[in-house]
């Protein structure tokens, strides 16, 4: 639910009322694979799409999909981490600031 507040926050400061946030993987951080974050007005072909609390809308494509499954999307209020934070079951290690892991 936090997590759903602060998306629903940042897709109001940046002028988006429609759409949701593209979560992803990539190649390449301290630990093999980087998460990816960016704003879409709408889902792509093939993406799967997740609806969260209070109509917010998570997109993921099949690839990523694959590593993402089972995930909880967190968010973290402390002054320290604050933010969004992955809880990813098939992330077998990760970089001590969390933005990447491996399988």
């Amino acid at each position: 639910d936090e997590a759903a507040t602060h998306i629903q926050k940042l897709m109001t400061k940046q002028g988006i009322t429609e759409g949701g946030l593209r979560v992803g993987i990539k190649g390449g951080g301290c630990s093999g694979l980087s998460y990816t974050f960016s704003w879409e007005r709408e889902s792509r072909l093939g993406d799967q799409v997740i609806d969260g609390p209070g109509g917010t809308k998570l997109f993921v494509d099949k690839k990523s999909l694959i590593y993402l499954n089972g995930t909880v999307l967190d968010y973290d209020s402390a002054l320290m981490g604050k933010g969004l934070h992955f809880i990813n079951p098939n992330a077998k290690a990760s970089c001590g600031c969390g933005s990447s892991f491996s399988v």
